[in-house]
C-alpha cells in the first residue's frame, strides 16, 4: 500500500481566471516519469471553479473521462450535443472516442468544486459516448467495462467502517474527511491509497468522510 499525500499533487489551473487546479499524476507540464499512470487511471484532478469561471471548449480523444461533483453545480456542454448539470452524488462519464470536444462551467452563486478521473479505455476509438447517472449509493458501484474498472463511493461517519474491494489495483481518494488505515495511518481530503494485490483494506472513519474508490483489473502500466 502505498500512500500520497494531497501536498505531493502538482498545482495547475489559473488563478486570474479563477480555476484551482490540483493534479495527482503527471499532467500538462508537469511530467514525472514513476507517476504516469496506475493500470488504466491517467489523471485524478481535483478542479475548483469560483462562480462564472469554466473551461473553454477543448478536444479528447482515446480517454473515459468520469466526473464527481463535491460541491456547486458542473454545466457540461460538448460538441457530441450533450448538455447536462451535474450535481453532488451524479456520476457523469464522457467516452471521448475518435474525438469530441466539450465545455465546463460553473454556472451557479457559489464555489464549484469536483475531481475528474482520466481512463484508459481497453479498445480506443468509437463514437463518443455521454451519461450522467443520478445519485450513486453506497452498495451500487458504477460499472465502466470500457476500462475495466468500477467505482464506489463509501460515506463513513465517525468510527464507521469499510471495506474497499480485493482487487488487481484499488485506488482511493478521500474527497472529504478523514478515514484511518489498519496501521493506523490517517487519510485526509486530497491524501490518496495505492494498493496493489493487497486484498481487502478495512478503512475507518476518523470523522464524516467521503471517498471514491477504484476497483481495477490491473490492466497497463502501473
Amino acid at each position: 500500500m502505498e500512500v500520497r499525500r494531497a501536498a505531493t499533487r502538482y498545482p495547475g489551473g489559473d488563478a486570474g481566471a479563477g480555476i484551482e487546479s490540483w493534479h495527482s499524476f503527471s499532467f500538462g507540464p508537469h511530467y514525472d516519469p514513476a507517476n504516469l499512470r496506475f493500470g488504466p487511471l491517467l489523471a485524478v484532478n481535483e478542479e475548483r471553479l469560483a462562480p462564472g469561471a469554466g473551461f473553454d471548449e477543448h478536444p479528447h480523444s482515446h480517454t473515459e473521462i468520469v466526473t464527481w461533483v463535491v460541491e456547486g453545480e458542473l454545466c457540461h456542454r460538448d460538441s457530441a450535443g450533450h448538455e447536462s448539470t451535474v450535481r453532488p452524488g451524479d456520476v457523469q462519464r464522457l467516452s471521448a472516442g475518435d474525438g469530441v470536444r466539450h465545455t465546463e462551467r460553473n454556472p451557479g452563486p457559489g464555489p464549484l468544486v469536483f475531481v475528474q478521473t482520466w481512463l484508459a479505455p481497453r479498445d480506443p476509438g468509437g463514437p463518443p459516448r455521454y451519461e450522467v447517472v443520478r445519485g450513486i449509493a453506497d452498495a451500487t458501484p458504477y460499472e465502466l467495462p470500457a476500462a475495466g474498472a468500477l467505482l464506489h463511493v463509501r460515506r463513513l461517519g465517525p468510527g464507521r467502517r469499510a471495506a474497499l474491494p480485493a482487487a488487481p489495483l484499488v485506488y482511493a481518494h478521500v474527497v472529504r474527511g478523514a478515514v484511518r488505515l489498519p496501521d493506523g495511518r490517517e487519510l485526509a481530503a486530497g491524501d490518496a491509497l495505492r494498493a496493489a494485490a493487497a486484498g481487502a483494506i478495512e478503512v475507518t472513519g476518523a470523522s464524516r468522510a467521503e471517498l471514491l474508490v477504484w476497483e481495477l483489473s490491473g490492466d497497463g502500466a502501473r
